[in-house]
């Protein structure tokens, strides 16, 4: 394991190099770990070697963020492209997709095996779909029982109201703005929207949340150690994000039987049906308070096909799909 620095002791059998070049600001940071990691793979030999940077010169990509290209086209914001650290990001994307070493991209979803293959023109034998793995005993629907109830109440949220859910840290890619705006859109307005997560944009969205008349409707939670009882007393999860490769909170929420909102442009899409969630376009406001609405209504009867969503991605599977993956490389 090469990195800067990690947290606790590692895996058995697991050891660790640290790389920690002297940096100031973000793109010196990655630029200077990306030179020092290529220092070491011309100075040692690896058997394999995979990065979850965007590093050139890797065996294998695990492209867990997407592709930064993509984000940057969905922002729409055309200073970014200006920007040193995005300029930084796109150029060693394209030289990694491009590095006659790389030999597997590990796609946490269809969409960005798909967007890789478009926009680098990688053939399919080196891009392979591995989904990300859900935890199906800690996220599992008796949160509803044991959890749920317990934080309703002490929230004084009953029954009978529906609580929608959203989990994230990156309140503008992930879509809180638009779920603030269709919230007081909505026809059901009783619905109660609960916010977990710690972002530095929380003081502008209470603010819009006040302007848009549903601050009473929302409740900012913020980070929380265990998400798990907020999973239980929840009735739909809500992530309108404008980019998200697989959330693994979309997972989480699925795996406890809540059906789920998304965008096309989400990973977690291609895990739904009419069943177990809605798909819309990230930012049409009139589609999410529908789709919002259509969920609140359904949710009970919604529980066991979200649930089913994601039966097959234990870490378990998710390690076994690796494990080949390693050994036909080798």
């Amino acid at each position: 394991m090469v990195a800067r620095q990690w947290q606790g002791e590692a895996a058995s059998g697991v050891h660790g190099l640290r790389l920690d070049p002297f940096y100031l600001g973000r793109t010196w940071r990655d630029a200077g770990f990306a030179r020092a990691v290529r220092r070491l793979i011309a100075e040692r030999r690896f058997d394999l070697l995979q990065s979850h940077e965007r590093i050139p010169g890797c065996d294998i990509y695990r492209a867990g963020d997407g592709v930064h290209a993509t984000w940057l086209a969905l922002r729409g914001k055309p200073g970014d492209r200006l920007a040193p650290w995005h300029r930084y990001t796109l150029r060693a994307e394209a030289e990694m997709f491009g590095h006659p070493s790389l030999r597997a991209v590990i796609c946490n979803s269809r969409m960005v095996r798909d967007d890789i293959a478009r926009r680098f023109g990688l053939v399919p034998d080196r891009l392979h779909v591995i989904h990300n793995g859900v935890d199906l005993e800690s996220f599992h629907p008796r949160l509803r029982v044991d959890e749920g109830r317990k934080l309703r109440a002490k929230t004084g949220i009953d029954d009978a109201t529906p609580v929608m859910l959203f989990v994230g840290s990156g309140y503008e890619r992930k879509g809180l703005p638009d779920l603030l705006r269709s919230l007081a859109k909505m026809r059901r307005e009783d619905a109660q929207l609960w916010v977990v997560g710690r972002d530095k944009q929380e003081t502008l969205m209470r603010k819009l949340a006040q302007t848009l008349g549903v601050d009473r409707r929302v409740m900012f939670l913020g980070a929380q150690n265990d998400v798990r009882p907020f999973y239980g007393a929840a009735d739909v999860f809500a992530l309108p994000t404008i980019y998200d490769p697989l959330p693994n909170a979309a997972l989480e929420a699925l795996a406890c039987g809540l059906p789920v909102l998304t965008t096309t442009s989400c990973g977690a899409a291609e895990l739904l049906d009419r069943d177990s969630g809605v798909v819309v376009e990230a930012r049409d406001i009139s589609a999410i308070a529908a789709g919002l609405d259509d969920l609140c209504a359904r949710a009970p009867a919604m529980r066991d096909a979200a649930r089913a969503s994601v039966a097959q991605l234990d870490p378990a599977g998710m390690a076994a799909q690796l494990v080949a993956l390693y050994s036909r490389l080798v």
